[in-house]
């Protein structure tokens, strides 16, 4: 029982830091109203474990905050990457395309809101969800997709079985 619970926690550390990494080093295509955050291919991971959903948040978190957002781009855009990281968990017997689709549709319907309304983007808000969209269907789908393939091959070996 406590093994699991290390195991959970150390998942979650670990996504959480590979995270804030790929936030960091692709900080000028992470932020901004055309943004490809790369660490967003992420948020696949909870097909494989549900140590990735406080992981995803907590890394989206401290690269927000790492990576110079303000405030309410903290808070929401978090939460865009947390109710997406759910919805992939939710949809993770589902056929792969459409576990994928929860992040890409809370980053829509979160992040242009945040680019407009706290930042004073001046573009309109249906631009910058075609914007945010493009750049969540690169990361998320094509990516996110490709690194489950890539994972899929180790049959959980890599994420032992570990419930939340």
């Amino acid at each position: 029982m406590k093994t699991n619970k290390v195991r959970f926690m150390t998942q979650a550390a670990m996504i959480a830091a590979v995270y804030v990494v790929l936030t960091f080093v692709f900080a000028p295509i992470s932020f901004g109203e055309v943004q490809v955050r790369i660490a967003e291919m992420l948020t696949i991971l909870p097909i494989f474990t549900p140590a990735a959903v406080p992981g995803l948040f907590v890394g989206c978190l401290i690269g927000n905050i790492t990576g110079g957002a303000i405030l309410p781009d903290i808070i929401f855009g978090s939460i865009a990457t947390l109710v997406g990281a759910v919805g992939t968990w939710q949809l993770r017997k589902c056929p792969r395309i459409l576990a994928v689709l929860p992040p890409v549709i809370a980053n829509i319907l979160i992040v242009p809101f945040v680019l407009r309304y706290a930042y004073g983007v001046v573009l309109p808000i249906p631009f910058l969800m075609l914007t945010v969209g493009i750049g969540e269907v690169v990361s998320c789908m094509i990516l996110g997709n490709l690194l489950a393939a890539v994972l899929g091959r180790y049959n959980g070996k890599i994420f032992h079985s570990v419930k939340a």
